[in-house]
């Protein structure tokens, strides 16, 4: 038995869109770059390894200096958090709207053919009912 081809998965329409937008703007591509990255074990491991090296190796009093990097790469760090944050709160709020601009016009639509149906319904019973009961 031949099972269909599997289809490309439906993107949403807001999803879509956000993609587009952020594929054509450089700074929000490096953004997600270094998200993506600060996101990552990979990270984690590079900067224990970093730190290690620093503290064992390079200087013999390394804390002030450490202190320093570390705090101005926290300070960055969640600033690209938040941006990721904001972009999460815009795609989600675009979404909402979307599905509800949706939500209603499946209402309006569903409405009206219970509408149409009622009065079809209604009319076929008078044509049926009514001859017979004279």
């Amino acid at each position: 038995m031949n099972s269909p081809a599997p289809s490309a998965p439906q993107i949403h329409p807001v999803t879509r869109a956000m993609m587009a937008q952020r594929a054509q703007d450089v700074q929000l591509k490096i953004a997600d770059g270094i998200t993506a990255f600060a996101g990552s074990m990979t990270f984690v491991y590079l900067h224990a390894v970093g730190f290690a090296i620093w503290m064992l190796f390079i200087e013999s009093s390394p804390w002030p200096t450490l202190t320093l990097i570390v705090s101005l790469e926290a300070i960055f760090l969640s600033t690209f958090v938040m941006i990721g944050q904001n972009r999460q709160a815009a795609f989600q709020q675009a979404k909402a709207d979307h599905d509800f601009v949706e939500s209603e016009l499946e209402l309006k639509t569903n409405t009206e053919l219970t509408r149409q149906i009622h009065a079809l319904t209604t009319e076929l019973h008078s044509r049926i009912v009514a001859p017979g009961s004279s």
